[in-house]
């Protein structure tokens, strides 16, 4: 039976914030950004909501019918320099795969995008700033590409297929279109499930201080 999707909107808001919350609140990367259980339990969800903001207001975000996994991408055009705060972290079990765009998303133009995502999110925090900078320097910048923010599956349904369909999905209109994908993948086991989709390791991954590991991937259209 296929995997019904559809494309969420404002109302759906909260919904996302909160799936994004479960699936990532034990992801490596997540534990870095705000280590401790309890420090991560009351501070996390401001960065998830900060993150579907952007995306609900200048990207798209994929979700099941039933609510139980989204993805959120991003059409990033050539040349285009742009703050990305967390990269993709796909958080579901071994079977399945594992559970910043152009312009001026956190105050008025100029500023520092990294600086105001932390300022958002978690004034005292150098890690989310941090993050922020360190992704924004790798991604690529010479090709326009969709671009696979995140992707998140609620604890109970991983390991359902979910996320390889909300994948699946945009790369149909990736390949029609001509057009390449990227992400983040956040360990090793994840980019040899996003390589049966297509997707290549770049060659350079990216280390956080005292932290994980992230491994960039790209997709050239089929």
């Amino acid at each position: 039976m296929g995997v019904a999707i559809r494309t969420a909107d404002g109302s759906d808001r909260e919904l996302v914030v909160r799936l994004l919350d479960e699936a990532f609140g034990d992801d490596p990367v997540s534990r870095w950004v705000f280590p401790g259980e309890e420090y991560r339990r009351t501070t996390h969800h401001r960065l998830m909501a900060a993150f579907t903001d952007v995306v609900l207001a200048e990207g798209r975000v994929d979700m099941t019918e039933d609510g139980r996994a989204c993805a959120l991408w991003l059409s990033v055009p050539a040349d285009e320099h742009y703050v990305e705060p967390a990269g993709e972290h796909f958080v579901e079990p071994a079977g399945d795969h594992a559970g910043e765009p152009a312009g001026d998303h956190f105050g008025e133009e100029g500023g520092d995008d990294a600086v105001r995502l932390r300022e958002a999110v978690d004034p005292e925090n150098e890690r989310v700033e941090r993050i922020a900078r360190l992704t924004a320097e790798s991604h690529p910048a010479d090709r326009a590409h969709a671009y696979l923010w995140m992707i998140g599956v609620a604890p109970r349904h991983q390991g359902e297929g979910l996320g390889t369909a909300l994948i699946e999905h945009e790369l149909v209109r990736c390949d029609r279109a001509g057009l390449p994908a990227y992400l983040e993948a956040s360990s090793r086991r994840s980019t040899r499930l996003y390589e049966r989709l297509g997707f290549a390791f770049t060659g350079r991954t990216l280390h956080l201080p005292d932290g994980p590991r992230m491994w960039p991937m790209w997709r050239e259209p089929r």
